[in-house]
């Protein structure tokens, strides 16, 4: 007996990697954007982070104003973002909010990702 299928059952599979690689795309894709959202928010608590600690450094020694510059220097324009810096006794804090966002800066659900900073106050 012939170890190999017969013609009629090989046209039969004709088109079935095209049709199970048609399904799986909206699946993989699905995938891809859901890996991407949590890089991108991952990337927004990093720079929350890192721009409320420098502005709290540069408000500690210049003040509210050089604080909130610090800040959104430490962020690009694309992002949705408010500042809030004050004294609080001998430490100088700041608060960085960014919207949350969905598949690229700037487009955000309005939920915030907060970074807070602080550093001792000094003179000039």
């Amino acid at each position: 007996m012939s170890a190999r299928r017969p013609v009629r059952a090989a046209r039969r599979d004709r088109g079935q990697v095209a049709l199970e690689f048609v399904g799986m795309v909206p699946l993989i894709l699905l995938l891809v954007a859901a890996v991407w959202e949590c890089v991108l928010i991952g990337y927004a608590f990093s720079l929350a982070g890192n721009a409320a600690d420098e502005a709290a450094r540069v408000g500690a020694v210049h003040g509210a104003g050089a604080c909130d510059a610090a800040a959104r220097r430490h962020i690009g324009t694309a992002w949705h973002v408010s500042v809030s810096c004050g004294e609080s006794g001998d430490v100088y804090k700041a608060t960085v909010e960014l919207g949350l966002p969905v598949f690229f800066p700037g487009l955000d659900i309005g939920t915030p990702i907060t970074g807070e900073g602080g550093s001792a106050k000094e003179d000039e």
